[in-house]
């Protein structure tokens, strides 16, 4: 089956990041490269970088408002659909900066919970995935909720599950609790088989 052009199609993104008095510009071009290579390592083309030398990340905007605007022109000018921040951003930092750069936003922290994401294959593995991204998911979501995508729509977007939903705060606590049972079930079944093959091998030590 030959793929079609759509799923052949990589994500196109640029990658920003703040440079602070303590880091270095060694430290910063590495953490760079770093985010480079994660973004790659997750289907995406990086199409271009750019960093702030700033004392503190912009509290609203992350970046300076000036350099936001540069980095919005940028985004248009390579054809980026997809901004990465290279520190964890606050959810008002990403609300904002989506807004004004005008292309999807998601920082490090998202980035790897999505290719952790991609590359789950156990029923464990998935579960504790689909956890910590709900996790991080949380404190974000806005008053109107956030739709998620469980099939792929995007970097930042992807996870083990297999429906579409919309999700909001309610629904979020309810699939947590959910899952850590599930974790919990999990757990209990490994310990449960591993006491059993003791057992099943007269290992098991007596008192």
């Amino acid at each position: 089956m030959i793929p079609s052009e759509n799923a052949a199609k990589k994500e196109r993104v640029f990658l920003v990041g703040v440079e602070l008095p303590r880091d270095g510009q060694a430290e910063t071009e590495e953490s760079m490269h770093e985010l480079a290579r994660l973004a790659e390592t997750a289907g995406a083309e990086v199409v271009g970088s750019l960093v702030q030398r700033r004392d503190r990340p912009d509290a609203a905007t992350f970046l300076g408002r000036g350099k936001v605007q540069e980095v919005s022109a940028l985004c248009a000018e390579t054809g980026a659909d997809l901004l990465i921040c290279d520190r964890e951003l606050s959810p008002a930092q990403a609300r904002n900066l989506e807004e004004m750069a005008g292309v999807r936003v998601i920082d490090r922290s998202h980035l790897i919970l999505d290719i952790f994401a991609c590359r789950a294959r156990t029923r464990e593995g998935k579960l504790q995935v689909e956890l910590a991204q709900l996790n991080y998911l949380l404190p974000r979501l806005t008053g109107k909720g956030i739709e998620l995508s469980r099939l792929g729509g995007g970097i930042g977007t992807r996870g083990p599950g297999e429906t579409k939903l919309e999700v909001d705060r309610r629904r979020i606590r309810k699939r947590i609790a959910n899952l850590r049972s599930e974790l919990e079930e999990v757990w209990a079944s490994r310990v449960e088989a591993r006491l059993k093959g003791q057992e099943d091998t007269g290992s098991v030590q007596k008192p």
